[in-house]
C-alpha cells in the first residue's frame, strides 16, 4: 500500500498545464484471478496450469520460450551443445545466478532435481519427462496396483540416472538413451527446472514455501485465499519484471472474477466465462484496449476412464466421439471462438497434421448409434465430470445433450467444487465416468501432445490409456535425431489413434482475455499465459 501512495504523489507532482500521457510505473502491483493448485509448488510435481503459472514466476530453467513465437531462448543456460549428433549434451550455466536464499545456482542443483523427479518412489507427477535420459528404466518401478489396490511398488534398481554427470559448478553432461535434437527444446518446460539444496532438507515444507531462482520470490500464501509474489531484484535473467508485486487471488466462480475485473477490484482474467462470449459481450464491457482474442496453444479433450467396463472398448469411445456435434456447440456456446478438433495435436505445433481423427471426430448420429449398439459391453454410467469453479457447465451440458440424443442414453454432467479437488479425483482414478481435460502446450512440438498425454504411465495420461504398438512408435520417434524424420514418426503415431480413440478431441482454443484499466502493458504468450515480466501498471 505504501508503494501505491508514493506513486500517486509522484504522478500528481508531475502534472503541468500541458497534459501528457501517463507513463507506466516501473513498480506497483496487480491482482490475477486464480484457482488453488492441485499440488505443492515443486516444478516437477506440478502438471496443471494454476500451479504452473506460479512455478514459472518463481523458477527459471535452462531455457525460456519467447512470448511472441515460443522459440527457444537461453535463460540460465549459457549453451546446450552436442558433439555426437544428439546423444550426449553438455550444458553450461551462466555464472553468478543465485537462489532466493542467496546460495548459488549450480550444475548440481539441476542434476539433483532431475534425479529426484525421475525416481518413481518420490511420486512427482512429471517424472516421466526424464524418460529419455540413460538409465531411466532403473530408477522407476511399475505400479502393481490391481483389483486389490493399492499395493506398494517395488524399489527401483537405482536411485540416480546413469545419464547425468556434474562436470563442475557450472557444467553438467546429459546422456540420452538415443539421439534426439528435440531434447534441448523440451528442457524449457518447468519439469526441468532446478531445485536448491534447501529442497532436499524438507521437500514437504519446501512445497508450501518454495525458494526459486526466478524473477519473482514467494511473499505469502494463504490457502484458498491468495498467493503473493514479489519482484526478485537480484534476478540475473533478461526477463526482469517491471512491477513489484503480483497477487494470485482464488476465485471459485469465474463469473464473479469477471465482474471484479470489470469493476477494478482485480486486474486480470485469463479466460472470460462462456456467457460473456455470447454477442461478444466482453468486447462491449472492456473495449478493444482492455481485451484480447487470440488463438493459443491450448485444446480441450474428454478423458476416457479406460479401466472401466464399456469405456475400455474403442468402439464405445468412437461412438461417443461421433455423437458430439462440435460445430453446433462451438457456435451456440462459444460464439464460434473455438475451432472443432479433427485430431489430437494443436495447429500451433511443429508437426501438426490436419484431419488425423477422420470420421470419428465428425458428428454422425446414425453411425454413432449403430457403433454404440454393436459394442458388447456398455458403460455403467455415462457422465462427464468437470470443475465447477470455471464456466464449464454450459458446454458440458451441451455435450451430454448431444451424446444422449444421438445414442439414446442418459448422460449427466457432474460438477466438483474446485479445480484442485477435481484434478485429485482424476489423477487418483476415482472418476466413475468421463472427465473434462485440457492441454496447454509445454513446448511447441507434436511430441508434447502425444508422450505426456497418451503414452503408458505418462504424467497427464488421465484415462490410463495403454497400447504397446503406439508406445513403440513413440519410442522410435523419441530416438530419432533428425527433427523432420522424428516429426514424421510422431505423425505416424497420431495416425494410429482413431482406431484406439484414447481420448475424445473437442476444440482448439482461441482465448478471450480481459484486464482492468490499471494495466498498461499486457502480453499474452503463445501458450495463453500472461507474460508477467512485461506487465506495467498505470
Amino acid at each position: 500500500m505504501a508503494v501505491g501512495l508514493t506513486a500517486v504523489a509522484l504522478a500528481a507532482a508531475g502534472c503541468t498545464s500541458t497534459p501528457e500521457p501517463e507513463a507506466p510505473k516501473n513498480d506497483g502491483s496487480f491482482i490475477i484471478s486464480w484457482s488453488e493448485p492441485q499440488n505443492p509448488l515443486v516444478p516437477a510435481g506440478t502438471s496443471e496450469t494454476q500451479g504452473g503459472v506460479v512455478i514459472d514466476a518463481l523458477f527459471t530453467g535452462l531455457t525460456n520460450y519467447a512470448a511472441a513465437d515460443a522459440k527457444t531462448e537461453m535463460a540460465n543456460a549459457e549453451s546446450i551443445t552436442s558433439a555426437d549428433g544428439g546423444t550426449t549434451w553438455t550444458v553450461k550455466l551462466k555464472p553468478g545466478w543465485k537462489w532466493h536464499d542467496g546460495t548459488s545456482v549450480t550444475a548440481k542443483n539441476y542434476v539433483d532435481a532431475w534425479n529426484y523427479a525421475a525416481y518413481s518412489p518420490n511420486g512427482l507427477i512429471n517424472g516421466t519427462f526424464f524418460g529419455d535420459i540413460k538409465g531411466y528404466s532403473d530408477v522407476v518401478s511399475e505400479d502393481p496396483d490391481g483389483p486389490d489396490k493399492p499395493q506398494v511398488a517395488p524399489k527401483p534398481a537405482k536411485d540416480k540416472l546413469d545419464g547425468l554427470k556434474v562436470v563442475d559448478d557450472n557444467t553438467f553432461e546429459v546422456t540420452l538413451s538415443g539421439p534426439s535434437n528435440l531434447w534441448p527444446i523440451k528442457v524449457g518446460y518447468s519439469a526441468f527446472m532446478p531445485l536448491p539444496d534447501a529442497f532436499f532438507k524438507d521437500p514437504a515444507a519446501f512445497g508450501q514455501k518454495p525458494i526459486g531462482n526466478g524473477p519473482f520470490k514467494l511473499d505469502s500464501w494463504t490457502k484458498n485465499v491468495e498467493l503473493k509474489v514479489t519482484r526478485n531484484d537480484d534476478y540475473q535473467g533478461a526477463d526482469k519484471p517491471k512491477v513489484k508485486d503480483v497477487v494470485f487471488r482464488v476465485y471459485t466462480d469465474d463469473a464473479a472474477a469477471y465482474e471484479d475485473v470489470k469493476n477494478g477490484t482485480i486486474d486480470f482474467q485469463q479466460q472470460v466465462p462462456s456467457a460473456k462470449l455470447v454477442g461478444d459481450l466482453y468486447k462491449t464491457d472492456f473495449g478493444a484496449d482492455r481485451s484480447s482474442n487470440k488463438p493459443v496453444s491450448s485444446s480441450a479433450f474428454i478423458a476416457m476412464p479406460t479401466w472401466l467396463p464399456g469405456y475400455n472398448d474403442p468402439k464405445v469411445r468412437q461412438a461417443i466421439s461421433m455423437a458430439i456435434d462440435r460445430k453446433l456447440i462451438v457456435e451456440k456456446i462459444f460464439n464460434n471462438t473455438r475451432i472443432p478438433m479433427n485430431g489430437w495435436v494443436n495447429p500451433n505445433m511443429a508437426g501438426y497434421k490436419d484431419g488425423s481423427c477422420g470420421e470419428f471426430c465428425t458428428f454422425d448420429a446414425a453411425k454413432a448409434k449403430a457403433l454404440y449398439d454393436s459394442a458388447t459391453t456398455k458403460p455403467k454410467e455415462i457422465s462427464l465430470a468437470y470443475n465447477g469453479d470455471a464456466s464449464h457447465k454450459p458446454w458440458v451440458d451441451a455435450v451430454c445433450n448431444s451424446i444422449a440424443t444421438a445414442l439414446q442414453v442418459t448422460c449427466t454432467g457432474k460438477p466438483f467444487p474446485t479445480f484442485g479437488e477435481f484434478r485429485t479425483l482424476v489423477t487418483t482414478q476415482k472418476m466413475t465416468g468421463m472427465s473434462r481435460a485440457g492441454w496447454q502446450a509445454d513446448y511447441p512440438h507434436i511430441e508434447n501432445w502425444l508422450n505426456p498425454l497418451l503414452k503408458t504411465g505418462a504424467s497427464s495420461n488421465d484415462g490410463k490409456f495403454s497400447d504397446a504398438a503406439f508406445d513403440a512408435k513413440l519410442k522410435e520417434a523419441d530416438g530419432t535425431a533428425d527433427l523432420a524424420a522424428a516429426e514424421k514418426l510422431y505423425q505416424d503415431a497420431e495416425a494410429m489413434l482413431p482406431a484406439l480413440m484414447p481420448t475424445i478431441p473437442l476444440w482448439h482454443s482461441s482465448q478471450q482475455t480481459v484486464w482492468s484499466a490499471k494495466l498498461a502493458t499486457v502480453t499474452i504468450n503463445t501458450f495463453g499465459e500472461l507474460d508477467l515480466a512485461t506487465v506495467t501498471v498505470k
